[in-house]
Order: C-alpha cells, then sequence, then structure tokens
C-alpha cells in the first residue's frame, strides 16, 4: 500500500481502476479497503483512490483531538502528491464532513460530491453516540465494539435475515482476527472531528454539484440530518431508501453502485 506525506502525517491509500479521479473518503473507525466492494464496481468506469484517513488503517495515528477541516487539509495533501488538480468525491458518514470541508476550503478541488449519511452539526443525541462510542471503546474487545457499531449502521431486516446475520458475524470474527486495530486515543480524535463539525451556516458556499443519499431508517445519522445538508447546499438532490439504517450502501448495494456510477457519470 502506498504512501504519501501530508499535513504532518503519512498517509496510506490504494487505487482501483482508471480514467478521472474519484476521492473515496470512509467514515469513523474505518479504513479505506471498507470501500471495496463499492470500488470494485465503480473501477470499471472511473480511477478510484481510497485513502486510510488519519487515525485509522495503516496511517499515521498521533493523539487528537483531530477536526474535519484537517482531516480535509490531509486529502488536499494526497491530491497533491498524485498531482490531481480536481476529483469528484464520494464521502461517507465520517467522510461526508470531511468532503464537506474539502468543498468549502478547497472549491476548485470538487467536481462534485456525494454526501453519504451526512450531517452539518451533531445534535445532544449524536454526541451521546459519539461519548458513547469512545467509552465502550476503552471496555470491550475488538469482537464486541463491532458488534455495537453493527447494531447501530444496520437496519433490522439485516439482523433478521440469516444471511446476512451470518455476514455480521463475518465480520465480528475480522475484528476480532484484526491485526491493526485503531487505539483508542485515535477513536477518540476521529470523534472529536465529528463532534466538533458544524457548517449549517457554510453549506449554501458550496457550488460543487452534491448528491445526498442515505437510509430513512438511519439511528446514528438520522434522515433530519440528510435533509438539513441537502436543504443547505444550492440545487444539491436527496435521496433516501425506505426502510435502511446507515450502512444503505451495503443493504441496497444492487441498487446503490450504479445509481452512484451514473450520477458521477453525469457530473
Amino acid at each position: 500500500m502506498p504512501y504519501i506525506t501530508t499535513n504532518g502525517i503519512k498517509l496510506a491509500y490504494d487505487e482501483r481502476g482508471a480514467g478521472e479521479p474519484v476521492l473515496l473518503i470512509m467514515g469513523i473507525t474505518a479504513p479505506g479497503g471498507v470501500w471495496e466492494k463499492h470500488a470494485g464496481f465503480w473501477a470499471k468506469s472511473f480511477r478510484c483512490i481510497m485513502p486510510d484517513n488519519r487515525g485509522v488503517g495503516l496511517t499515521d495515528k498521533p493523539v487528537g483531538p483531530y477536526s474535519s477541516e484537517m482531516m480535509a487539509d490531509d486529502l488536499v495533501g494526497l491530491l497533491d502528491a498524485l498531482g490531481l488538480p480536481q476529483v469528484r468525491v464520494v464521502g461517507c458518514s465520517m467522510g461526508s464532513i470531511i468532503a464537506q470541508q474539502l468543498a468549502l476550503r478547497h472549491p476548485a478541488r470538487v467536481r462534485s460530491l456525494v454526501l453519504m449519511c451526512p450531517w452539518a452539526r451533531c445534535d445532544a443525541y449524536a454526541r451521546g453516540i459519539f461519548a458513547h462510542m469512545k467509552t465502550i471503546k476503552a471496555r470491550l474487545r475488538p469482537e464486541e465494539f463491532m458488534n455495537y457499531i453493527q447494531l447501530l449502521i444496520f437496519s433490522k431486516p439485516t439482523w433478521d435475515d440469516a444471511t446476512s446475520y451470518a455476514g455480521l458475524l463475518d465480520g465480528q470474527q475480522q475484528a476480532a482476527e484484526g491485526t491493526a486495530p485503531q487505539p483508542l486515543h485515535a477513536l477518540e480524535g476521529q470523534a472529536a472531528a465529528c463532534v466538533g463539525h458544524n457548517t449549517v451556516h457554510e453549506l449554501g458556499q458550496i457550488k460543487a454539484p452534491a448528491l445526498v443519499i442515505g437510509g430513512d431508517a438511519d439511528i446514528f445519522t438520522p434522515r433530519w440530518m440528510a435533509e438539513e445538508v441537502a436543504g443547505g447546499i444550492p440545487g444539491a438532490e436527496l435521496h433516501l431508501y425506505p426502510g435502511a439504517g446507515h450502512a444503505f450502501h451495503w443493504e441496497r448495494i444492487e441498487d446503490f453502485n450504479p445509481r452512484v456510477r451514473d450520477w458521477l457519470a453525469a457530473h
């Protein structure tokens, strides 16, 4: 996995495909490799760039706090190192707040935005989730922590389906056997970025075409958050999958992958 140096850290990234570049930014706790089944589809049309964010995977994990602005600047350094003046951007959850900051702080670098399960600000409920996430990270085994994350992001039908449930158990086992677990201080740094992010009064400055997409049964980042982001960005499109959770991109992958590919191709 190649590395570049940016904003005071060593940042790891991977790539799939060729063509016009798309920067894929993953959410809290997740390395860039989590994009694999999406990037594997999109790579037939685009050059997919998948960084490990500050604090996770093979990228450096300094003591925080981090901020969404800081993490956006990390990725501008990656674009500079790759010689990419402008990219399409897809950001999931925490990745969506980093994507917002890219569009606000470096607007010339962003051709278009797909913001998945985004927020422009945290309410008391969201702050409580991130606080609890830090607390249990310090107390649970990796597979138990993964179980909690799965409870947050997957909707009831996924848990009730035998095949999907087996996949959840496999994810817990992979967490137990992981060779590069995220340390507590790095999760705390990422959580600080999530809680501290507030662009609600700046969204109107985003000029890039934007697709806001999520699940209307998301309990982690509820639909009002997506609606607030879509309502604040001029001309933004909004699509919410009925009955899907925070992990709608897995629960509706057969629709999601081609939908995003086609939107990116048009924007």
